[in-house]
């Protein structure tokens, strides 16, 4: 089969088949796979938590509590990292699925492999910069003078891992957005599952302590890496041909269109863990009277954070599944077939965050034990901050719904607006004032807090979007 009969039938599928099958088949595979990845991003926390066994209690309590602190502060770093892969993955990936469904193959092929291109330039570029700049990298990120040596040993290797990183985010993605997702899954899934397996080894087995961690995840993205790339070779999506790559400001303004809400989503989460980090430090550290309390509360937000991010990773992964749909039926100009995946996806994923948040609430001590069951402080400070956040986590089905229909339709000005809300707009101000009032219990409110007024935005921001939708193909956007 060649190339325009293979995208012609699956046009024929997005456009005709029923959005509630096909949404539940692309988001099954995307589920497990942003499961799998944010799973891997806790098991790093979980077993730097396990490093200096053989030392005394007192010792293996401090080496572990610094450890877990300096995951938390390179997860701002990540994040950052992940903006850009992001950027150049959700931009091509947006237009290549509105291109396919406008039945224009060689403009998608185009912007695909710049897409991809960017992202390796852009990766080799941070990787260079941030190891010359690392030490005091890791103190604008939040690192103290407690975990400073440990933040540095974990951030190298990572920046190391960033041109891969990005590229396999920018391969996974263009996978997905052409409905290609099981594909998609397999790549990233299996480079974290071996990320797994070598945070054990590299840890437990060879002490190697954060510096393990480290190599297990740089091997882990390699891996996905290759894979991915096989995966478009193998599959039905479009092939890359990194000849046909070109520095051109109409490619970059294009993917600049759909990956602006993702930067400033993940670009500005990266900033928030950085200020979580300086506030969790501070004021752990006024709460109970020692520095090594700040490192305390830094470790505690750290895991909170990850844990979050894992559970709300399923909802992320139902919104993937929804994208390409939404993607291909606005291309085609199917705009009733848009709006009823939305509200089907807003009714399905706040049916599933009420049912999770339950005995997510009951077992959180449980939860935060598993990963700081022998700091106290820490315990006290996670435990409290976990359950605030999860009374209004469900508030999150429409926020990152409507961002995901929006930055999917190109709709440039409001979905950068509700991706910078909640981590940007409305948590930046909360960490910096809440504290401020409240001390502790500030910076535990802070996120909280964030997602109600992120939702007071997202509800008219969409609403209005919706109803200037046309109601059919004749008419005119």
């Amino acid at each position: 089969m060649n190339r325009e009969n293979a995208q012609s039938e699956k046009f024929i599928m997005m456009t005709t088949e029923p959005v509630e099958k096909l949404i539940g088949k692309l988001a099954v595979p995307t589920i497990i796979s942003m499961l799998v990845t944010t799973f891997y991003n806790m098991a790093d926390t979980y077993f730097v938590g396990k490093i200096g066994m053989d030392q005394t209690e007192t010792v293996k309590a401090v080496m572990q509590t610094r450890a877990q602190a300096a995951v938390g502060v390179v997860m701002a770093l990540m994040a950052i990292i992940q903006a850009v892969g992001f950027f150049f993955g959700h931009g091509s990936g947006n237009y290549v699925s509105r291109a396919l469904g406008r039945k224009e193959l060689d403009k998608a092929e185009k912007i695909a492999v710049a897409g991809f291109g960017y992202a390796i330039i852009v990766g080799l570029l941070m990787a260079v910069l941030g190891n010359v700049f690392a030490r005091p990298l890791a103190f604008l990120l939040g690192a103290n003078g407690d975990t400073v040596g440990y933040t540095v040993d974990y951030m190298r290797l990572i920046l190391v891992g960033a041109p891969i990183n990005m590229a396999s985010i920018v391969l996974n993605n263009q996978m997905r957005f052409q409905g290609n997702a099981t594909y998609a899954m397999f790549g990233i899934s299996f480079g974290a599952v071996l990320n797994i397996g070598l945070d054990a080894l590299f840890i437990l087995v060879f002490d190697m302590e954060v510096m393990g961690a480290a190599l297990a995840t740089f091997i882990g993205q390699a891996v996905s890496f290759v894979l991915l790339l096989v995966g478009i070779s193998k599959s039905d999506c479009i092939k890359l041909r990194l000849k046909a790559f070109r520095l051109e400001k109409h490619s970059f303004a294009e993917i600049s269109r759909g990956g602006l809400p993702s930067l400033g989503r993940q670009g500005i989460a990266g900033v928030s863990t950085a200020c979580l980090n300086h506030m969790a430090g501070i004021y752990g550290a006024i709460a109970y009277g020692t520095e090594a309390a700040g490192a305390s509360a830094i470790a505690a937000m750290g895991v909170v954070s990850r844990v979050m991010l894992f559970a709300a990773s399923a909802l992320i992964g139902f919104g993937q599944g929804f994208q390409p749909v939404c993607g291909f039926n606005y291309g085609a100009g199917l705009y009733d077939r848009v709006r009823k995946a939305f509200w089907y996806c807003v009714k399905v994923a706040l049916g599933f965050l009420i049912l999770l948040a339950i005995p997510a609430y009951v077992l959180s001590g449980d939860i935060i034990a598993l990963f700081r069951g022998n700091d106290e402080v820490a315990m006290e400070i996670g435990t409290i901050a976990m359950r605030l956040q999860i009374i209004t986590f469900p508030v999150m089905s429409w926020v990152v719904m409507s961002n995901m229909m929006l930055q999917t339709m190109g709709k440039v000005v409001s979905a950068t607006l509700l991706a910078v809300a909640r981590n940007g707009l409305m948590f930046i101000p909360a960490i910096l004032l809440l504290p401020l009032i409240f001390g502790l219990l500030g910076v535990q409110l802070a996120q909280p807090v964030a997602d109600i007024l992120s939702l007071a935005l997202a509800v008219p921001v969409t609403v209005k979007v919706l109803k200037e939708l046309p109601q059919n193909a004749s008419e005119k956007l």
